[in-house]
């Protein structure tokens, strides 16, 4: 785990790493950090950074600019950027290819810049008569004491896509989140979150881009994204972790796994989907060499999973793997299919695993990614976030018609009509839809965030898309806010809690975007910080992974994509087709841009019938029921039915088991990521789950 801390001092007093007296008489200092400029303002690079992944340009001892990540500009663009944002100009920093944080400093006014996603979020925190800021909220919370937020637990869980219930807050009470797409800065220790966007109007849509265009912007985006990960430095694993020699059985791939290392250079996951798919054939049709180091095997490294332990979709596991294999029958590609048992399904191995910054669905399924991200790169490319760019929410309907484009409804709503096979209600379905769309055109922002709030109270979850098909579950998400799976098994206290935050959101302020804007940002908001647990949860040492899809000029470029290009069935496949038709790739597969949910679904299914002895046992005593958040006999019962294919949401059962997982692995922690503070550092912020805590 990587991340930077820093923080701004009040104008008067002495600096926390100074001479003082009384409580700041000791050094506070991060633990293994590397100090990239000293007081009043200091700044550390924490953890196993590479050299080239921090880099640092200066104009005079008080103007400097720090870039953290993968960043394709040189070194004369950030001289640039840091004379721009010297001027206020905070854009020319979020502007360059690539995923990462940039920190100005220019006298005592410090900036921090988030991203569009999500996926490099900004945290801070009163301290010491300042603010400290960093992109981990545990390191924040360790160095205030803070205890845990079970509020925001309880949010997390009822509403996961809902800002207005989640707002600024994280599960340590007192470390704050800067949102999506605005930048913190701090003078003297005071702080403000300023937004970098340009404001959209709600009465009238932004103009939008040709079909062509807009395309064509996508293409150079993607390329830009790859582009800047390639011309970085190869990186190998550390030399002790030579190869022994030939086992018996195993090839190198199997031995460097065994290992636990990845192998030297770029590789990309090849799961048949059309987002890996993407990046594999950029990263391998770029010019250069994508591969490993020292001139052999100089082929991106493709990477397929095989599970062999779900049963009934044979057909389609089949045919994803086919579509991998006739994608990586490229020159450029050398292809390594991994292939696993029941050991590899969901909810195994839960046991074992890191503690991540905050909970998320991923932590389930880390042990199953992990096994597929050992067979891969030093620098690994994988699709997330594609989806979330570039399909369209179903709210974005009603974007439409508030645009007075109704004809560009008829396509997509055929399509649901035909989703789910024929029935006697399918010639209903576009008219249904129809009016579902209207309706949430013609909701006030305050109302539907209320209604969503007295959905809550009175537990009304019967329209939640569970078995549903396509149809249903588009239905439920054409609202401004609707409850998450997770929230039926929450306990009434909890409810109230939350319908509280929607009901002070209603009545605190007003949408200043459209209802399929704001659901699409949502969305992606949720799918960057899933990502961001997913990589601290599956990280394998040595191993970078890219998501160029999160990257903000990518996001900016899919954002231009026309609504009415959006909403057509296939629209995804059919962008990233036209996207790679302009890099020179033009023969695909058969099936390109199917999906995998039918396999996706199976596997967690299969996985939570083989782990449903040691699950229920996670749940005799579990921590969220002595927060107040659940009953541990509801989610036991919610878990066996679960197990037995009873039609209950999935998505919401991973929810409970990870921020569960999330609650033990904190209360066993042991340490802090600090030096010299004073007190002893709460361990695991115990205080605020063991006893039956009052939700605040």
């Amino acid at each position: 785990m990587r991340w930077l801390v820093g923080w701004s001092s009040a104008p008067t007093g002495s600096s926390p790493t100074g001479p003082a007296t009384g409580a700041e008489s000791r050094t506070v200092l991060p633990v293994g950090a590397q100090l990239l400029w000293g007081d009043p303002d200091p700044l550390w690079a924490v953890g196993d950074w590479r050299p080239d992944e921090v880099r640092v340009v200066q104009a005079d001892p008080e103007t400097r600019l720090a870039v953290f990540g993968v960043c394709g500009a040189t070194d004369d663009q950030l001289r640039v950027g840091l004379f721009a944002a010297r001027g206020g100009a905070l854009r020319h920093l979020t502007a360059w290819a690539g995923s990462y944080t940039a920190v100005v400093q220019v006298g005592r006014r410090i900036t921090v810049t988030g991203d569009l996603a999500g996926a490099r979020p900004v945290f801070h925190a009163p301290w010491a008569g300042g603010t400290a800021y960093a992109t981990a909220a545990l390191p924040l919370a360790d160095l205030i004491e803070a205890s845990l937020d079970v509020g925001h637990l309880a949010a997390l869980l009822a509403c996961p896509e809902a800002p207005e219930a989640l707002g600024a807050g994280t599960p340590y009470e007192g470390v704050r989140r800067i949102p999506p797409g605005h930048a913190l800065v701090l003078r003297g220790g005071v702080r403000d979150i300023t937004s970098y966007e340009p404001t959209a109007s709600l009465a009238v849509a932004a103009p939008q881009l040709a079909p062509e265009q807009a395309v064509d912007g996508v293409r150079d985006a993607l390329v830009e994204a790859v582009r800047a990960r390639l011309a970085g430095p190869r990186h190998a694993p550390d030399p002790d972790g030579l190869d022994p020699g030939p086992v018996p059985g195993m090839g190198p791939a199997e031995r460097r796994a065994a290992r636990g290392g990845p192998a030297p250079g770029i590789g990309a996951d090849l799961s048949g989907g059309s987002a890996s798919g993407t990046l594999a054939l950029l990263a391998a049709g770029l010019p250069g060499q994508p591969g490993r180091l020292n001139g052999h095997g100089e082929r991106l490294l493709a990477v397929t999973f095989n599970d062999r332990a779900t049963k009934g979709v044979q057909a389609h596991r089949d045919a994803e793997l086919e579509r991998a294999r006739s994608i990586a029958d490229n020159p450029r590609l050398h292809h390594v299919v991994v292939a696993a048992g029941e050991e590899a399904l969901p909810y195994a191995d839960l046991e074992s695993g890191p503690l991540t910054d905050e909970p998320g669905p991923s932590l389930t399924t880390a042990s199953r990614h992990r096994r597929r991200l050992l067979a891969g790169s030093a620098d690994h490319f994988v699709g997330h976030g594609a989806r979330q760019v570039l399909d369209a929410h179903p709210a974005r309907l009603a974007d439409l018609l508030m645009d007075r484009r109704r004809r560009h409804l008829l396509r997509p709503v055929t399509a649901l009509a035909k989703a789910d096979g024929p029935s006697a209600h399918s010639v209903l379905v576009p008219f249904t839809v129809y009016r579902a769309a209207r309706r949430l055109a013609r909701t006030p922002y305050p109302a539907g965030v209320a209604e969503a709030a007295r959905r809550l109270l009175e537990r009304q979850f019967a329209d939640e898309p569970v078995a549903a098909g396509a149809v249903d579950a588009s239905l439920a998400a054409l609202a401004w806010c609707r409850p998450g799976p997770a929230a039926r098994w929450l306990t009434g206290e909890a409810l109230a809690e939350v319908s509280v935050r929607l009901s002070d959101a209603a009545n605190r302020s007003s949408a200043a975007d459209r209802p399929g804007e704001r659901r699409a940002r949502a969305a992606l908001a949720r799918q960057a910080a899933d990502h961001r647990v997913f990589e601290q949860a599956a990280e394998v040492r040595n191993q970078r992974l890219h998501a160029p899809f999160l990257d903000n000029q990518v996001v900016l470029a899919c954002r231009a994509l026309p609504d009415t290009l959006r909403v057509q069935p296939g629209a995804r496949a059919a962008v990233l087709r036209s996207v790679l038709a302009g890099a020179g790739v033009r023969d695909l597969p058969p099936g390109w841009g199917a999906t995998s949910h039918l396999t996706q679904a199976a596997a967690v299914r299969a996985g939570l019938r083989g782990a449903i002895g040691e699950l229920v046992r996670l749940f005799d005593a579990p921590l969220l029921a002595d927060a107040g958040l659940i009953e541990a006999r509801v989610v036991r019962k919610a878990l066996r039915a679960a197990a037995e294919g009873a039609p209950l949401p999935l998505d919401g059962l991973a929810e409970l088991v990870s921020t569960e997982l999330w609650l033990r692995r904190l209360v066993a922690r042991r340490g802090t990521c600090w030096t010299g503070a004073e007190g002893a550092r709460q361990r695991a912020l115990a205080q605020g789950v063991v006893p039956r805590a009052r939700l605040s």
